[in-house]
């Protein structure tokens, strides 16, 4: 069953006088840990390209995805993916928001009425996994 990431990353130190250093999660959505295959899509002026990765983390947010794909902070490229216990893919727009090696997160973008629609088939699932 995926599990809630706690990457050094994603915590923060608050501190008060004579108590110990606490660490407070800063993420937005949960994090889910999951191995899924995926594509990803990047579409240029000439060009559309396809490059198969894999997904590693997934929140309602964005997808932590590892590719052999030259991305930078900022590109925007479309992720297309078949969450577990589902039989039909889902594809969302993303943005590159940090880069690690060919590890990038990707932050899901909303701007139509079906990226909203498949951001919230995402947000279900999301919330049948966490009930398992």
């Amino acid at each position: 069953m995926p599990k809630n990431s706690t990457a050094s990353s994603d915590l923060a130190e608050t501190e008060e006088p004579g108590k110990p250093v606490a660490l407070v999660n800063t993420r937005r959505w949960r994090r889910y840990q999951l191995d899924v295959p995926v594509r990803v899509i990047v579409h240029t002026p000439d060009k559309t390209k396809l490059h198969d990765g894999r997904g590693n983390e997934l929140s309602e947010g964005g997808m932590a995805v590892t590719a052999g794909v030259e991305l930078k902070p900022g590109d925007e490229v479309a992720i297309e993916f078949t969450p577990p216990y589902s039989g039909s893919p889902i594809r969302v727009r993303g943005a590159v928001r940090n880069r690690a090696g060919y590890r990038y997160g990707v932050e899901f973008l909303i701007g139509t009425a079906d990226e909203s629609d498949q951001v919230n088939r995402l947000r279900l699932m999301l919330q049948t996994l966490s009930h398992e």
